[in-house]
């Protein structure tokens, strides 16, 4: 057990936990939008509404939500513990550094856009996971089920709510860029003939996600669908 828990202990074995936790937020986010996507069908919410249900009773879901919240809390966990190594490796900055040089500066400011996007997810979660799985919804929609939609929609009515949205979403674009690509080459899952593949499909990836989740708040707040 000594080394097993001194190989994740290692540079190596953070960086690989980041990595694989950061591959699992990001498929964890491919289903998330999906579901929330399903608001653009304009129908009152009642598909919207199906999809949350079905999250919310499935039991494999339910499961998976489990697994996810201990990936999350081990990719924070294990992103705090690197930047802060990283800061005692190096105590005296270069007399000459010129970041640019090396890098992108979304690269060099994950800790930001992790920051940024954490506070993000205790305010999301708080809107929206918590009354779908503790405190309940009051209302049901035409066919019976819990009106989550409703929810969300008495929610983007406040402009602040929807300008954090946004914000929120930039970042997250910004981290994806970078955690995407990286994620694939902490793991050793990448290769010259196929780098570019990659990180066009990271590219993809990041501005997709994030203009949907955008979208969503916009369009509720400005009446584009009912």
């Amino acid at each position: 057990m000594s080394g097993f828990g001194n190989a994740f202990s290692s540079s190596i074995g953070k960086k690989f936990i980041m990595g694989i936790t950061g591959l699992f937020l990001i498929l964890f986010l491919i289903v998330h939008c999906g579901i929330n996507a399903l608001i653009f069908i304009n129908d009152g919410g009642l598909t919207f509404n199906v999809g949350a249900h079905f999250m919310a009773t499935n039991w494999i879901i339910r499961a998976g939500e489990i697994v996810l919240f201990i990936g999350l809390l081990a990719h924070i966990f294990q992103a705090l513990r690197l930047t802060l190594e990283n800061q005692k490796a190096r105590p005296v900055k270069y007399a000459v550094n010129d970041g640019k040089a090396n890098s992108k500066w979304y690269s060099r400011s994950m800790g930001l856009l992790g920051t940024l996007l954490l506070i993000f997810l205790v305010v999301h979660l708080k809107d929206f996971w918590v009354v779908s799985r503790f405190t309940g919804i009051p209302t049901v929609d035409a066919n019976g089920h819990e009106d989550l939609y409703a929810v969300m929609k008495e929610k983007f009515q406040d402009p602040a709510r929807v300008a954090v949205y946004i914000l929120a979403m930039f970042s997250l674009c910004y981290h994806l860029l970078h955690g995407f690509a990286s994620a694939f080459q902490t793991l050793g899952w990448n290769h010259s003939k196929y780098n570019g593949l990659i990180k066009g499909a990271g590219v993809w990836y990041s501005i997709i996600i994030s203009i949907l989740f955008a979208a969503m708040p916009i369009a509720v707040y400005f009446g584009l669908i009912q």
